[in-house]
């Protein structure tokens, strides 16, 4: 139990006559059985981190009728429950990995004799205000301290990778408007809210800072570290890498297969993998009888699942006609079709060896293989419809370009995920999640993708191609007349869209289709984030949402209070 430090009395003393805001309990015991309220939900409902804002608004009106609580409460109680389920969290990261973030209004405006600086404010120490207290007890236990309002400094701090989880103070709006990137990029925090209103003098429950501040666990336990996970992942796909695994090269077909695993890329699907192996096992064995696995059947699992993906776009790619690929010639126009079509099919058999010379159990190994092989079946005939319909072009409904997004991108993403949660002996209940996330989350992508595509203005993307895009499908159910007529005669390809790529241009602006279409990614991304409300590992919970974000590219800075619109770099005083 720490010792209460003086600054608790003293703030207690001195602002006891500040009013509290109406949203929040009045009285310390109201507060209190609010958290203690708090506590037994969280634990008998077995929330896991991080709560999305569906979670929320949920849970929240729940207890507080469970609990009769004044409905006025719900933003305060709301903080509260997401502090409870990050808790456990939190108290596994080393002090020197979390930041304390505290709002310059706890100091008294008018006496205060600090200095502000575009990072925030640079305290005095003359013991006025809680914030010397604060920040120099977490200082001495290894925090960094900001005292700064808003979130572009802490956005900074963690897209640096320099901290794992925040603990915050402010007010109940400004946590209400940063909840959303918080939640986007999964943080680990702890929010203590304020008590009043004002930007001088505001109150807080200064003994559940410290609480916040001192909380620790003995037996921490490690986060997963993307940036070095990716950087582990980048590494197997080196020469070196693919060598050490494969062995060496021998035939020419070989060396162009190796070259081919080597060509740049965004590598999602090896990565994927290996993050839902090391989250699930961060959480504990899945298997506790299984053998401990020092990375080599990781690495066979993420080479496979490269393996297919790089097949299927030497596969696409020929298919489709196009003579580019990571802004290099394709590897039919390198080397021929028939060179191509090989090396594809190569691939395509060392993925699936790579699989069965894992050293998992035989059942986990066919399980394994059998994900695998439906995906590639579920890819093809998603391909398939798709040259097919190039055979015979005709006017595709929005739902049915979905449908080809649906089985040609999301068994991608489903076999990286599902083969690294087989590996790590996760059950059919982590596997039905995953199919489900992973249909919205390729759906979602393939939007994605279109939309880029259309703001990009490049005569090889989809729209200008007359390939199934969701942006042509929208366009040609909500157009009129003339407009609808000239759509339908590009998707039956009556019409040269090279002749009329301006026009369709002008009637997706006119439209607003861009707009619809990003309403229908939001959706889909919604849809995949609400799939991870039944897992149980906070951790891969954690992780999938992070995905979501990463690929997305959700994580902005947000701006509120009082910010700077030009910082500098946070580190400087945080201790590059």
């Amino acid at each position: 139990m720490q010792e209460l430090h003086p600054s608790i009395l003293k703030a207690a003393l001195d602002q006891a006559d500040r009013p509290v805001r109406c949203d929040v309990p009045p009285g310390r015991v109201e507060r209190e059985r609010l958290r203690e309220a708090v506590r037994q939900y969280v634990a008998d409902h077995r929330l896991v981190p991080p709560l999305t804002a569906d979670e929320l608004a949920r849970h929240v009106p729940a207890l507080l009728e469970q609990h009769e609580v004044d409905p006025d409460y719900r933003a305060y109680a709301a903080v509260l429950l997401n502090n409870q389920v990050w808790r456990d969290t939190v108290a596994g990261v080393p002090y020197q990995r979390r930041m304390l973030l505290l709002p310059q209004c706890l100091r008294d405006e008018d006496r205060c004799r600090a200095d502000i600086d575009p990072l925030g404010l640079i305290c005095k120490q003359c013991g006025a205000c809680p914030i010397a207290d604060l920040q120099g007890e977490a200082e001495r236990l290894g925090y960094v301290v900001l005292v700064a309002e808003g979130s572009p400094v802490v956005m900074k701090l963690i897209e640096s990778g320099k901290i794992d989880a925040l603990v915050g103070v402010s007010c109940l709006p400004t946590l209400e408007r940063v909840f959303p990137y918080m939640e986007a990029s999964a943080v680990p925090g702890l929010a203590i809210p304020l008590l009043n209103d004002g930007c001088s003098r505001t109150a807080l429950d200064l003994d559940w800072a410290y609480e916040a501040i001192y909380l620790n666990r003995s037996d921490r336990s490690r986060l997963l570290d993307l940036e070095a996970l990716r950087r582990q992942v980048d590494d197997w796909f080196t020469p070196t890498g693919l060598d050490q695994e494969l062995g060496p090269a021998v035939t020419e077909t070989e060396r162009i297969a190796r070259q081919w695993l080597c060509r740049s890329g965004k590598r999602w699907r090896p990565f994927l993998a290996a993050c839902v192996y090391e989250a699930l096992r961060l959480d504990g064995p899945q298997d506790p009888a299984a053998p401990a696995d020092d990375g080599t059947d990781l690495r066979k699992v993420a080479l496979a699942v490269e393996c297919f993906h790089k097949a299927s776009l030497v596969h696409d790619d020929i298919e489709d006609d196009d003579a580019t690929r990571y802004g290099e010639p394709a590897l039919h126009e390198q080397y021929g079709v028939p060179v191509a079509l090989n090396v594809g099919d190569l691939l395509l058999g060392q993925g699936y060896q790579l699989i069965a010379a894992t050293g998992a159990a035989a059942d986990r190994k066919a399980d394994m293989l059998r994900v695998a092989a439906d995906g590639h079946t579920s890819l093809c005939l998603g391909q398939g419809r798709e040259l097919c319909w190039m055979r015979q072009p005709g006017v595709l409904t929005p739902l049915e370009v979905l449908h080809i997004f649906r089985q040609k991108t999301s068994p991608a993403f489903e076999v990286a995920l599902r083969l690294g949660a087989i590996l790590a002996g996760a059950g059919s209940e982590v596997a039905a999640i995953l199919s489900q996330y992973s249909e919205a989350l390729g759906i979602a992508y393939q939007i994605h993708d279109d939309l880029e595509d259309f703001q990009s203005d490049q005569d090889t993307n989809d729209v200008q191609a007359m390939r199934p895009s969701i942006l042509l499908a929208l366009a040609g159910e909500q157009a009129r007349g003339d407009e609808r007529q000239l759509i339908q005669q590009l998707w039956r390809r009556e019409l040269d869209m090279a002749c009329h790529g301006s026009a369709v241009r002008d009637i997706l602006g006119r439209l607003r289709i861009e707009a619809v279409a990003g309403q229908l990614l939001s959706s889909y991304k919604a849809q995949a984030i609400r799939c991870l409300s039944q897992l149980r590992s906070a951790c891969l919970k954690a992780l999938l949402r992070r995905v979501v974000a990463r690929i997305f590219n959700d994580i902005q800075t947000l701006s509120c209070c009082d910010d700077y619109p030009d910082r500098p770099d946070p580190l400087r005083r945080a201790g590059d």
